[in-house]
């Protein structure tokens, strides 16, 4: 079976190891007619066309710097930061794998056989968020009338922002995706002719505590789909340093492991080799790694300056909360 892992000890470049990891993943899916590896390497295409031909995203973020620059006028008492990113490489390949894995899974609990490959294939065609940016905001303690409440203050700003938020892009060359969210609950501050395209992960919190907006937009212009995050700073936190990333990453490998336990080995070919290359990923030690631009002491501590592990960063623009010792009207 070919899998990223054997391709990351050999001092090569990430575009490098993209390339060759790529290359031989074709040839052995066109040779077993694996349809799903051939998916894969579409993929990991996009990837490698991300990280070399990066021009057009000089033109997007100054389209999404407009929408900066408003809330700046906007809401100078609000502290903010826009950043943006290239989805890393081993995150992107534990993701598609987890989508194999978990569809593979739900449709067996629920049918008791496996699905058709062409249906897992096109559940695979979802990519969005290879590109990614996340507009996170704060409302400094001074800026805090007397009696009012930090957290609810900062949920009405954020959906404000939502809320004005497609239709400034829309005027920019971004299309915004309706929601493939189904089933949840929305907030009743999104206005109803924006909530069909949010996913509401605020309303509708994971069991390891994740909250945030997310909403899809398809750029005309850079013909290249990109998602939208919006978060409080304690909600990015959360995400970012708190349980929903450490607790719930364990739980996700628990979940994985008894997954494995309840599909027979041997029975569906795609189903064993997602859960592998997922499986040997969560497994990494990044510090044994031999990848240019790559560095880690452990998986805690690392220097990623290829966009293996942690992400290319496309930009951050930050805005520090004005009017500091005044309260704000």
């Amino acid at each position: 079976m070919i899998k990223l892992n054997d391709y990351l000890y050999s001092g090569d470049t990430v575009l490098k190891i993209l390339n060759k990891y790529e290359s031989d993943l074709r040839e052995s899916a066109q040779k077993n007619n694996n349809q799903i590896d051939m998916v894969h390497c579409d993929l990991l295409l996009q990837i490698s066309e991300l990280l070399q031909h990066n021009d057009f995203l000089t033109s997007q973020s100054q389209r999404l710097r407009e929408f900066y620059k408003y809330m700046a006028c906007e809401y100078p008492f609000l502290a903010f930061t826009f950043k943006g990113r290239i989805k890393s490489l081993i995150r992107a390949e534990e993701k598609f794998n987890g989508y194999i894995v978990n569809y593979i899974y739900d449709y067996y609990i629920e049918h008791g056989k496996f699905p058709a490959v062409n249906d897992l294939r096109n559940k695979l065609l979802c990519f969005r968020d290879l590109i990614a940016y996340r507009i996170v905001i704060s409302l400094p303690k001074c800026h805090l009338k007397e009696g009012e409440d930090r957290t609810q203050k900062e949920l009405e700003y954020l959906y404000e922002v939502a809320n004005k938020l497609p239709s400034f892009l829309e005027e920019r060359g971004f299309t915004a995706e309706l929601s493939t969210f189904e089933g949840g609950n929305k907030s009743t501050m999104l206005n109803d002719d924006v909530s069909p395209y949010y996913r509401d992960y605020i309303m509708n919190c994971s069991a390891h505590g994740y909250r945030s907006l997310h909403i899809t937009l398809y750029d005309n212009i850079a013909k290249c789909f990109i998602e939208l995050q919006l978060r409080t700073k304690e909600m990015d936190d959360y995400a970012e340093i708190g349980p929903a990333n450490h607790l719930g990453y364990e739980k996700r490998q628990d979940n994985e492991r008894s997954r494995r336990d309840v599909i027979p080995p041997n029975k569906f070919i795609y189903f064993d080799e997602a859960y592998e290359r997922g499986l040997l990923l969560q497994l990494l030690d990044l510090s044994k790694l031999d990848v240019n631009m790559f560095t880690a002491i452990n998986n805690s501590l690392i220097n990623d300056g290829c966009g293996l592990f942690r992400g290319r960063l496309i930009l951050p623009y930050e805005h520090l909360s004005r009017f500091q010792n005044d309260i704000i009207d």
